[in-house]
């Protein structure tokens, strides 16, 4: 009776829309005639998803997310590990100060963000690209669209996973680091050799979450796709779904390239789930 509120609106919000996705991936509007008779839902089976797999562009957006993952993911989360132990150090001064500033850009909303570099990366009105072009810097940001997308969303997340390590910092019992002090270990050796092995866990729920994130890439790369040359309408495969649905009106592809997209999300969090509890055991079955 206590869940029942909230299995209520999980199945409104979720399970029903999801279910609506599939029966619609299942079907396809076919016109009668020379095509200028009415619109016909039309029984194609797997056809959709068929149709999305042999097409080319559906299969290069995740191409695009994994040369994306590869660049990101290290770069973000050896940022936020690094800013976190420079904040968990008892050197550290105004420790909330530079917590709040760098948690603060990912409260800025991910369209606004996207708009802020755009601006940033366009010749001729951002004052970064004229500054180095006036050093005899001359770098074309938007050239290179997904090195550009990188370092958006970099700044967007750096903070926020940062303070999920930092938090999981401050958990560590102080008598771990008065061992590691009274053994003669360095800031360094404490930090590679106690910190981040006891944090492991929230290391891997982060790369976990990051992961299924980058399946869902859209709102950066849709922004910048009027400035960027190599930003298509298909670049990745949200947005291979977005323009079946409404460039294109084929909502039955749409729906097929968004199911087979939330199936991949679904298949990689089992995998990295499985992984992490298998070594978990393995180190469990061994100090046994």
């Amino acid at each position: 009776m206590l869940i029942a509120p909230f299995l209520a609106v999980f199945t409104a919000a979720m399970l029903v829309p999801i279910g609506y996705a599939v029966y619609m991936s299942l079907f396809t509007e076919q016109r009668s005639g020379l095509g200028f008779g009415d619109a016909e839902s039309v029984f194609t089976g797997l056809g959709n998803y068929t149709r999305a797999l042999t097409d080319p562009a559906y299969r290069d957006g995740y191409l695009t997310i994994g040369l994306y993952c590869l660049l990101y993911i290290p770069v973000m989360i050896g940022l936020s590990l690094f800013v976190a132990l420079l904040l968990d150090s008892v050197y550290a001064r105004a420790k909330r100060f530079f917590q709040l500033a760098l948690f603060l850009p990912h409260a800025v909303p991910g369209i606004i963000a996207a708009l802020i570099w755009m601006y940033l990366y366009t010749p001729g009105i951002s004052p970064v690209v004229d500054t180095l072009g006036s050093a005899g810097a001359e770098i074309d940001f938007l050239g290179h669209p997904l090195p550009a997308v990188v370092n958006i969303a970099v700044w967007e997340w750096t903070g926020y996973n940062m303070i999920i390590f930092f938090a999981a910092l401050q958990a560590i019992p102080r008598e771990v680091h008065e061992a590691a002090m009274v053994d003669g270990a360095g800031a360094l050796r404490t930090a590679f050799s106690i910190k981040i092995p006891l944090i492991k866990a929230s290391i891997a729920m982060v790369a976990l979450f990051t992961i299924i994130g980058s399946l869902q890439l859209f709102t950066e790369p849709m922004i910048l796709r009027g400035a960027a040359p190599g930003v298509t309408t298909t670049w990745t495969p949200n947005m291979y779904a977005f323009t079946a649905a409404f460039e294109h009106n084929n909502y039955g592809l749409a729906a097929a390239a968004s199911v087979m997209l939330a199936l991949a999300a679904a298949l990689l969090s089992f995998i990295i789930t499985r992984a992490g509890r298998t070594r978990s055991e393995r180190r469990t079955e061994a100090a046994r």
